[in-house]
């Protein structure tokens, strides 16, 4: 009778022991899932909160900023990570979304932001629609980038060259509402009021042409 006992006891000793390790295995490998981006307005803030790379800035919603720097950085190119977020200006945005969201984009998605001290505004999203100040459709621009480097648009990258240079761009920057004060150089107030007036002068030409 004893015996029995005893032998009842170490099976369900070795049972529970048994049930113990499959569930300690369980959590320490879960089912791998996709990563999925979730995106609002409080993704976006100031822009110089970001990690700079030459004249623009990468970030990474899911925390591979690791990753999104290695991509940004190869001289070769590279697929960037999902979550990478890149950005020229404080009121234009892209975003990698998670692996056959945007196939046509290389799962790129583009935002158009509006910007004040309080914080962003999505305007526009997804890739159609969304254009820059001077009425470019962000897609058109990038989908001439060579497939190596990731619909990113830089100097050699198969893009049209944008209208604006690095000293508007890096004024943009600078004074963008979202950080606080601004942060000018020599000659970023004079480059701001020439793209104001490059601005200006594009509007009018397109209500012209439409009028005509």
């Amino acid at each position: 009778m004893e015996a029995a006992l005893m032998i009842g006891q170490r099976a369900m000793i070795l049972f529970i022991t048994l049930i113990s390790s499959a569930a300690s295995y369980a959590a320490a490998t879960p089912e791998s899932e996709p990563a999925v981006v979730n995106i609002d307005e409080a993704s976006f803030s100031c822009i110089r909160d970001m990690t700079p790379v030459r004249h623009f800035y990468v970030d990474n919603l899911l925390g591979d900023i690791e990753g999104t720097l290695a991509a940004a950085n190869s001289p070769e190119g590279a697929i960037y990570p999902t979550g990478s977020v890149v950005q020229l200006v404080p009121t234009e945005v892209m975003v990698k979304r998670e692996p056959g969201t945007f196939p046509a984009t290389s799962d790129w998605e583009f935002f158009e932001l509006e910007v004040d001290k309080s914080g962003s505004k999505i305007a526009k999203r997804g890739f159609v629609d969304v254009v820059n100040r001077f009425d470019g459709n962000c897609f058109a621009c990038h989908v001439p980038a060579k497939e190596k480097w990731d619909f990113i648009c830089e100097s050699g990258h198969g893009c049209e060259p944008i209208p604006i240079d690095h000293k508007m761009t890096g004024a943009l920057q600078r004074s963008d509402p979202r950080c606080g004060e601004t942060a000018l150089e020599s000659g970023d107030t004079m480059a701001l009021i020439k793209l104001k007036l490059m601005v200006s002068i594009g509007l009018t030409k397109k209500w012209l042409e439409e009028l005509f």
